[in-house]
């Protein structure tokens, strides 16, 4: 039996707010990170790495499926962000440690 994963996101996230300056690394995505659902275990393309608080040290870049144990995924570890687009809000301290690692993070622009 052939085992498939559709990736749900894009080259770049809508989280992103520009490439430029965008550095990215692998890192080890734990499977108790991820998120259950019809049958998968998902960890979210925009979720904090390791976790949304002082630890912070990046933003899972793709969606990386952890069903049958932790898996190395790609982790934005430097980037200019629309934090209102990420999945889940951001804490403070994960906000400040962030930045302190070289993220800016802009509102993301309304048009009309």
């Amino acid at each position: 039996m052939s085992l498939t994963y559709k990736k749900t996101s894009t080259v770049n996230p809508n989280w992103l707010a520009s490439a430029t300056g965008w550095v990215k690394k692998t890192h080890n995505i734990p499977q108790s990170m991820g998120e259950s659902g019809s049958g998968m275990t998902i960890v979210k393309s925009g979720t904090v790495y390791p976790a949304n608080d002082t630890t912070a040290i990046g933003i899972v870049t793709e969606d990386v499926d952890v069903t049958y144990g932790d898996k190395p995924g790609s982790v934005t570890i430097q980037a200019r962000v629309y934090d209102a687009q990420l999945p889940v809000a951001l804490s403070t301290e994960a906000k400040t440690a962030l930045e302190a690692k070289g993220f800016h993070f802009d509102k993301y622009p309304v048009f009309g």
